[in-house]
C-alpha cells in the first residue's frame, strides 16, 4: 500500500508564506515524477507544479516567481514553498506522485489535500 501524507496548510495574511511538505511511504521502490495541484470551490483542479525524479520543474504561470516545489529524493518527500500568497492561491492543495512499486510497474497516487487560505 503506498500512500501521500500532506502537511503544512494554513491560514495566512496575504503577502506571506506558507511551507507545504508531502512524504510519500509504504512498499515503494522509487518515485518518479512529483507534484502539486490545488483545487478552489467551484473550480476544476489545476497543476501547481511538477518535478521530475531528476529536479527538472514547471510551474503555472499563475505561481511563477511566487512559488519554489523541491524534493528530497532520499526521503520521498516533495516540498512547496509559497510566498507573496494571494487571495487567490485559497484552494485545497493536492500532492500527486508516480511511485514505483517494482522495477516495472508504477501507479499515480493523490495526497488527501490540504488547505491554504490566505486573507485579504
Amino acid at each position: 500500500q503506498v500512500q501521500l501524507v500532506e502537511s503544512g496548510g494554513g491560514l495566512v495574511q496575504a503577502g506571506g508564506s506558507l511551507r507545504l511538505s508531502c512524504a510519500a511511504s509504504g512498499s515503494i521502490f522509487g518515485v518518479n515524477a512529483m507534484g502539486w495541484y490545488r483545487q478552489a470551490p467551484g473550480k476544476p483542479r489545476e497543476l501547481v507544479a511538477t518535478i521530475t525524479s531528476g529536479g527538472s520543474t514547471n510551474y503555472a504561470d499563475s505561481v511563477k516567481g511566487r512559488f519554489t516545489i523541491s524534493r528530497d529524493n532520499a526521503q520521498n518527500t516533495v516540498y512547496l514553498q509559497m510566498n507573496s500568497l494571494k487571495p487567490e492561491d485559497t484552494a485545497l492543495y493536492y500532492c500527486n506522485a508516480d511511485v514505483r512499486i517494482n522495477v516495472i510497474h508504477s501507479r499515480n497516487v493523490w495526497g488527501q489535500g490540504t488547505q491554504v487560505t490566505v486573507s485579504s
